[in-house]
This record gives C-alpha cells, structure tokens and sequence, in this order.
C-alpha cells in the first residue's frame, strides 16, 4: 500500500480538511487516499473501548488491523458510531488463537465475534478476489462458489487490505481507521461521497447486485438512514435486476426487514421499497393487497403507513417496540380477506374460520420471511384480542385487560380506530381507554352499560348456594 499522502495545508477543522484533501488528489485500490491525525475527525475516544482492545491486541500479535466501514463512515459524518467492525490480515483460525473469547461463525463469509458481555466485536480478514480461489485450495483453504445468477454463496476468499477495499460493496465503506498510525485510508473516494452525500457502489453495479442482491435493500437502506442519495448508476439496474431477492433465504431476509423496519426509517424505506419493485419479496400477499381495488383492502395502505409511523417515532423516542406488532398490521387486512373467503365456503363458527385463516396466511408469509416461532405468538395474541376486545360483558373484559399482551392489541385496535373510522370501533377504543383509567367499582358500572350484540342476552348473575345445614350431634 502506497503511503503517499495527499499534499494538502491542514486546516483547524478535520472535517474541512479532509474535504480539500480529497480536491486535491483521486483515491484508487493501489494508491490510497491516506488522511493523517490532524485531517480528520476519527477519534479513540469515539470508539469502543473493546474495540480498541481488539485492535491492539491483533497489532500487538504482529498483524495489521484496521476499524473499517460504517465506524469510520458515521465519524466523517458527524454521528455517533455505533458498528465497531474490524479488518484484519489474520485468519480466523488466528484471531481465534489470540482471543479466548472468540467464535468463528458463518458459511458463506467466515467471520470472528469477539464477545465482551453484550456487545460483539465482529472481525473480517481482508477478502480477495475470485482469481485467488485455486491456489489457496491447494492450501486447504475454502473457496469461492457462486450460483448461476452470479450470487456468492460461498466466499471466503482472503487477500490484501487493497483487495479487501475493492471486495467491499459501497465507496463510503471502504474507509479504514489505523490504531497503530492514527490514520485513514481513503481507497475509492469514500470521503467525498460522504462529504458530497452520495451512495454509490464499487465496481459494476448490475454484477455487485448479482453477487448479493442485498446490496440493493443496502443501497436503500443507508440513503434513508445517512439522509444520502444513490447515484445514478447504482439505482439504475434495481428495478430491472429486483427478481434476484427471490433467491435471498427467508431467515436472512427477516434480518434484512429488522433493519429496514425496525430501526426508526420504516416509513422511508417503505416507500423506497415499493418504488424499486422490492417490498413484495418481504410481503407478497400485502403487495397483492396494496394492487387490489377491492373494498375491503382499501384501508391498507393508510393503516400500515400509520403503524409504521407510530414504530418509527416509538425507536426515535428510545421505547420499545416489538416486530410482531408491524408484522400484525401488515398481514391484518390480507388475514380478513382470508377470512371472508372462507365464510363464504364454509359453515365453520367465526373460530374456527379465524384459525382456518391463519394457518393460510402465516405458512405463506414464511415463506418469504422467516418469522421466529416468539414473534409468531404475539401475532397470533394480537388478532385474537382484537375479538377479545370487542366481548366485554360479564367478567371478560377483566380476563381481557390481564392478558399479557393486552396493551399491544389495545394499540393495535387503536390504530384501526383511527383509519376504518366507524362509530363502533372509536366507542370500543374510547371505552377501553376509560376502562384502564377507572377504579374497579367504575368498571363494573362501565360493563353493566355495554350494549350487547343483538340477539344476544346477559347471563343472570350465579346464586351462590347456601352451605347444607349440619346434622345435630347426637
């Protein structure tokens, strides 16, 4: 690696002068941009302590080591970073050596997570290119394979740090930290997409997204989260090339929908989806749902935008949220569509055709997203309250206020409230709003005046026997 730096004046801000470095001179894989101490604004005391651990200790056991990536990327920014990823040049076999508390996990990339109570340091070695498969075969060493399509389904090919670079997918990612010199390392004009807000990927685009057709949820991905545009020449193949997504696992494409959903852009990243032709490979039936112009899916799109706003400024406000509870809303109107065609051919009792539906409409969703068995039970307790929700005579609506997950279907029911907008649903919301406010004396007059379904007749309160009178002693 050339150690050539950019002939620039330093400047008091390491932001400006990392910005009139990259005026100066053209980054490429074999002569680096490289930005010394005082050009630029990455830190060790913006970064984790066991990170820099890391980074030491593979420094010290005579290797290089570099933090790389989205660190480096979220510093220039102005951000505070929150992935610590490192590159090195050692094996995983290596690292492993160095670090007790190492795993090596993954097939398709060999990766290292070194774990420090709850937070992973995950280390890379330099990936290489393809070329390099046969002679570290001969080494013993696992191989590239890829599928027809071009998709890498094995790779853990290793190289250079210059390799590494031009393996790695967008321009802004490929930024090394050295711990050792202090240094950054520029290799495809990285700081400037970031100082100019600009995604863009390395290398041909069309054969990027036929190696990992993740790449394009990615590109999505960081625009909507780094306020960035995609450039013109990595947007322009997505549309085209958008059926690639059918050959993403469902396990792997339910970690892709954490990130696009759960993580305060659902809302952005939503609309970006669909723009591409990308959102129906997570949600078919509600792609499906979103084209009708039936009736009854009329309300979809305002009540997913909704709950997806309602997640989105719940992450932004540091509470808590759960997938199942955007899972629930997604699937709600393709779930009672289900319903009505059922009851059309059946005689089933409403039950019955509930759980009829259900076992339709989640085998499908699976397929596309593989929702873990805890999440699937939420979902499961959300719908079924919205039933629960509506019967509050006698002592069910106690029995439905102690339900665990009582609080995500009052949500829920309150967000149907708001977008189907029918007198019934907004008194059931106003009256389970008061119901959770009032004493139990309150409620109990509050049940006493609920208006029963027509037909139906409320139970006569139970006599309670009296105890049989004892025999006299003789």
């Amino acid at each position: 690696m050339s150690k050539t730096i950019a002939k620039t004046t330093p400047k008091k801000d390491a932001k400006k002068s990392a910005r009139s470095n990259t005026n100066v001179t053209t980054a490429s894989f074999d002569n680096p941009l490289i930005f010394s101490r005082d050009q630029h604004p990455v830190s060790r005391k913006l970064l984790s302590p066991n990170a820099l651990k890391v980074l030491y200790r593979l420094n010290k056991g005579g290797f290089d080591a570099y933090l790389v990536g989205g660190g480096v990327r979220d510093i220039l920014l102005g951000f505070k970073p929150k992935d610590f990823d490192i590159a090195t040049n050692a094996t995983p076999d290596e690292i492993k050596e160095l670090f007790r508390n190492c795993r090596l996990i993954g097939r398709r990339f060999r990766l290292a997570h070194i774990v420090f109570g709850r937070e992973i340091i995950e280390v890379a070695t330099f990936r290489g290119h393809h070329d390099n498969a046969s002679e570290q075969e001969k080494s013993c060493k696992k191989t590239s394979k890829q599928s027809e399509d071009g998709m890498l389904l094995r790779d853990n090919i290793y190289g250079s740090i210059e390799e590494d670079a031009e393996r790695r997918d967008f321009t802004i990612n490929a930024l090394y930290y050295s711990a050792k010199d202090f240094k950054v390392y520029d290799f495809a004009n990285g700081v400037q997409d970031v100082n100019d807000k600009v995604i863009r990927l390395i290398g041909d685009p069309e054969t990027r997204y036929r190696e990992d057709p993740v790449r394009m949820l990615r590109a999505i991905r960081f625009a909507t989260k780094l306020d960035m545009q995609i450039s013109d020449d990595t947007k322009a193949p997505i549309k085209e090339l958008s059926t690639l997504m059918a050959n993403i696992p469902a396990a792997r494409l339910f970690e892709e929908f954490l990130k696009m959903f759960i993580a305060g852009k659902a809302v952005a990243n939503f609309e970006q989806l669909r723009s591409y032709n990308l959102f129906g490979y997570f949600f078919p039936a509600v792609e499906q749902a979103l084209n009708d112009e039936s009736d009854q899916q009329r309300f979809l799109l305002d009540f997913i935008m909704l709950a997806m706003e309602n997640t989105d400024k719940r992450i932004n406000n540091d509470q808590r949220v759960t997938p199942a509870f955007l899972f629930a809303a997604m699937l709600w109107y393709p779930l009672q569509k289900h319903i009505q065609q059922i009851k059309v051919t059946t005689q089933l009792t409403p039950q019955d055709i509930f759980f009829a539906a259900l076992n339709e409409i989640m085998p499908e969703q699976q397929r596309s997203i593989a929702i873990p068995k805890r999440f699937q039970a939420v979902i499961k307790d959300i719908w079924i309250l919205q039933d629960k929700l509506g019967r509050r005579e006698g002592k069910r609506a106690f029995k439905t206020i102690e339900h665990p997950k009582f609080r995500a279907g009052y949500d829920f029911l309150l967000l149907r409230a708001q977008i189907e907008d029918t007198d019934e649903l907004k008194e059931l919301a106003h009256w389970w709003t008061d119901f959770q406010e009032v004493s139990n004396e309150a409620r109990l007059q509050m049940i006493k005046g609920v208006k029963l379904p027509q037909g139906a007749k409320r139970r006569p309160a139970k006599k309670r026997r009296k105890p049989a009178a004892k025999p006299p002693e003789a």
